[in-house]
């Protein structure tokens, strides 16, 4: 099954628009977000990473409006590792709007693995320790 982390957020004020819902920008920072807890709670330190020379970069990204979603709401962000890739991975991500979990968007990103100067390399081979932690983490892709 792999690892699926879960970032709680609630909707503030400021994200949603004119329509009192949320605005289709503020679900790329949800997913960054989550995206930042999944590495954290699997035990693993981004910041740490960078420091090491592992960055992460965004190259793709796409997202899927289902249900709008209102300021207070309270909302849920499963994140999961579904592709790891010598030079890439892929995240997906799922918002549910709490508590009923009824499912609000769904999203992805695909990221590749680079040095500060943004060179991509193969983190299977510059940093084995890091592709066997993050290998462990891989998730089949639900939909």
């Amino acid at each position: 099954m792999g690892y699926v982390s879960e970032t709680r957020l609630t909707v503030r004020y400021s994200e949603t628009d004119q329509m009192g819902i949320v605005h289709h920008s503020r679900y790329y920072p949800w997913f960054e977000v989550a995206r930042g807890d999944f590495i954290k709670q699997s035990g693993m330190d981004y910041a740490q990473m960078e420091k090491e020379g592992i960055w992460l970069p965004l190259t793709e990204t796409h997202a899927e409006y289902i249900k709008g979603l209102c300021y207070g709401d309270e909302v849920i962000v499963l994140a999961r590792l579904i592709r790891l890739g010598g030079v890439r991975c892929e995240f997906c991500y799922e918002v549910y709007k709490m508590p009923e979990k009824k499912l609000a968007a769904r999203g992805r990103t695909v990221h590749a693995f680079t040095d500060e100067s943004f060179k991509p390399f193969n983190v299977k081979k510059r940093y084995p320790d890091v592709w066997g932690a993050l290998s462990k983490l891989v998730s089949e892709e639900n939909g």
